[in-house]
């Protein structure tokens, strides 16, 4: 990044005085702001041992032991730089379109790579090697995330129709006959004895799924919440195919509208994921290891907009709390 003399020159901080404190000969200490964070953290990047990222979670982590009150420390930071600019909202959608696509659908399966799927996104490229429905099915995730941004953008209440277009937009290309359709014949989790319920059960079952996620949205922590709603949906397993997908697309659904960003399960944790899982529906639905699994990535997804946020030219006058916090805590490293 370069900086130039009329930003070495500009102010250093941001001073917060009022009338009365001036009546009162009352001192103020300047807030840190942008640029005087931005210095600290160039002169320390010539250390080795700098990293922004950790600095971030270890900051974060301080005075904090549970991972829901880590949680909400970032987000409070993350919303002092609110409403996000249109250059960080753009190179935030590049990132996550391509990630999330590409997870979800590896945990599925598809082995495109993530730099494959970025080209089937950006370039419309046809990879050798791959099949036509792996394609498509980078493609349908694609228009998904499009559509859970835009509602989650409006007041739209959540109903079986909204939960059926999502599993549409993904399948439509592939499998058009049953896209957005509810299955017709009864199945078992694979690798379980689990048995999902009876396939005439379903309707029912999603009537009061939606009963349910219209009722409880003020009663549960956001983060529990998204959680909760995609276990109970995917252990309804509405559809034959694209639960899995579906239910991490509604999860991120009730987090953008709580304030989130998108949160992306690692395909690298596949295993714990879809253990976490079978582990609630066959204990009772005891959902502690899913729920340590979703607050890790939604922590790594906090630090990582925050990082990119906070080091952004744009984010100039914004993130007080945030950029006081963390000047204090570079002075100590100088």
């Amino acid at each position: 990044m370069v900086i130039t003399d009329g930003a070495r020159n500009s102010t250093l901080a941001l001073w917060i005085v009022t009338e009365g404190d001036r009546e009162n000969g009352v001192t103020i200490a300047p807030v840190p702001g942008y640029e005087t964070f931005m210095q600290k953290a160039i002169a320390l990047s010539q250390q080795q041992s700098f990293c922004l990222t950790a600095i971030i979670q270890d900051i974060s982590a301080m005075n904090y032991q549970s991972k829901l009150e880590q949680i909400e420390r970032l987000k409070a930071w993350l919303d002092g730089f609110r409403p996000l600019e249109r250059d960080i909202l753009t190179e935030l959608k590049q990132r996550y379109d391509v990630r999330f696509t590409y997870n979800s659908n590896a945990i599925e399966g598809n082995t495109l790579t993530q730099s494959e799927t970025e080209l089937v996104l950006s370039k419309g490229i046809t990879i050798g090697g791959k099949t036509l429905n792996e394609h498509l099915e980078v493609i349908g995730h694609k228009e998904a995330i499009d559509y859970i941004e835009a509602l989650a953008q409006g007041d739209t209440t959540i109903t079986a129709w909204e939960i059926k277009q999502i599993h549409n937009l993904i399948l439509r290309k592939i499998n058009p006959d049953e896209a957005g359709s509810y299955r017709s014949l009864d199945v078992m989790a694979a690798g379980t004895n689990y048995r999902y319920p009876a396939h005439y059960l379903v309707p029912q079952l999603m009537t009061d799924f939606v009963d349910w996620l219209n009722g409880a949205v003020s009663e549960l922590h956001p983060v529990n919440y998204a959680t909760l709603a995609h276990y109970r949906f995917v252990s309804i397993h509405p559809f034959r195919d694209g639960n899995g997908r579906t239910g991490r697309l509604l999860m991120n659904l009730l987090l953008i509208r709580a304030g989130y960003p998108i949160v992306v399960i690692d395909n690298q944790v596949r295993n714990e994921y879809i253990n976490a899982l079978a582990y609630g529906q066959q204990n009772g639905d005891d959902l502690k290891p899913l729920l340590e699994l979703v607050e890790d990535a939604v922590l790594r997804a906090l630090v990582e907009v925050l990082q990119l946020v906070a080091t952004a030219a744009s984010s100039s006058g914004k993130g007080e709390a945030f950029y006081g916090e963390m000047v204090k805590f570079l002075e100590e490293r100088e």
